[in-house]
């Protein structure tokens, strides 16, 4: 049993944390962090956690947060993260970090997309979060910077080709929906029911969503190569869930026996990740509430594109989920541990 702590538990990511770890047998929460609330019960602010998390927000510096846990979730923005982390690290605790300060490793890269980066000597020490890539270094960190939700959907679905080289790593076109809850809890005009219900539109078009430096990274580090995508994000009028179809030229010699063979190699043993059949497209309503990420294919003979599809929950696998996941990994107890939710349905 650990003892754990939750920074910035007031969001969409703080509470989907807080839902999971209640019913990790191996996780007492003990301490969870928001300025705007602190001195108030988490479950009065979040309900659906009405007898089943009994603490209170507290507004604690890094010193007094060291003295009730473990283990810690930064789930707080861009910026704040890295002024917290390195006080954590330096008392000999072990973080996931939910914001995007530790994803990027080359400096000038992550300067380019967010701020100035204050503690970018941990950039080296930090392992990119995906289990079902980077499992080994996961296990032996310390510092784990958590993927974002975007990123997830897309390198997994594109990793087993890249690998194997069965794609252009030049041609890649990523089309991804997400629902709103990505835009964080925050009060916004562009989420607001009335400018989203029965609506449907991209945003941060032309390489200017801070996500595509990323899904860069990780992908060219699978094909060993540099690589630039083409990534167009759009706001679905739904909750949660992220779909994303990707399109590439494949290479020659690959059909969709041998690629199928390349996925079930990757993936046949991963526990979250789950292949569909040819014809049975992912959905973001058959991922609702659970870890895993579904994903299919299709050749497309007319264009020799492959097209790619896999379906999220951009709350869990793309957030809490995965970092209860890595944290289950950094922590010796079994991966799944926690995260056996079956989606909910309808």
């Amino acid at each position: 049993m650990i003892n754990v702590g939750i920074i910035g538990g007031s969001g969409y990511t703080g509470v989907e944390l807080a839902r999971i770890l209640c019913n990790h047998p191996e996780v007492k929460i003990t301490v969870a962090t928001s300025r705007q609330f602190a001195g108030q019960p988490l479950a009065r602010l979040f309900p659906n956690l009405k007898n089943r998390l009994d603490i209170v927000f507290e507004n604690s510096s890094p010193e007094q947060l060291c003295e009730k846990a473990d283990f810690f979730f930064a789930a707080v923005p861009h910026k704040t993260a890295m002024n917290i982390v390195p006080d954590l690290l330096s008392a000999g605790k072990k973080v996931v970090d939910l914001s995007a300060d530790f994803r990027i490793k080359d400096i000038a890269t992550y300067e380019e997309w967010y701020q100035p980066h204050t503690s970018s000597y941990l950039l080296d020490e930090a392992v990119y979060g995906l289990p079902e890539i980077h499992r080994g270094a996961i296990v032996k960190s310390s510092l784990v910077a958590n993927p974002g939700c975007y990123p997830t959907s897309i390198i997994l679905g594109l990793a087993p080709l890249l690998k194997a080289g069965a794609i252009d790593p030049h041609s890649i076109i990523a089309d991804s929906k997400s629902g709103t809850s990505g835009a964080g809890r925050a009060a916004n005009v562009g989420t607001l029911f009335c400018e989203i219900h029965d609506g449907f539109r991209p945003y941060k078009v032309g390489r200017s969503h801070r996500h595509t430096p990323e899904i860069e990274q990780e992908l060219g580090s699978v094909a060993g190569e540099k690589i630039t995508i083409s990534f167009t994000p759009h706001l679905l009028p739904i909750s949660r869930g992220i779909l994303s179809t990707v399109y590439a030229t494949l290479s020659p010699d690959f059909n969709r026996s041998i690629i199928s063979e390349l996925y079930e190699e990757m993936y046949s043993t991963q526990p979250f990740i789950r292949l569909l059949d040819e014809d049975d497209f992912p959905a973001t309503q058959y991922v609702r509430g659970s870890n895993f990420c579904d994903i299919s294919f299709k050749i497309d003979t007319a264009t020799n594109r492959i097209i790619v599809m896999t379906a999220i929950d951009n709350l869990v696998k793309g957030a809490a989920g995965q970092a209860v996941q890595n944290m289950n990994l950094m922590c010796g107890y079994e991966e799944v541990t926690g995260l056996e939710i079956v989606p909910l349905f309808p």
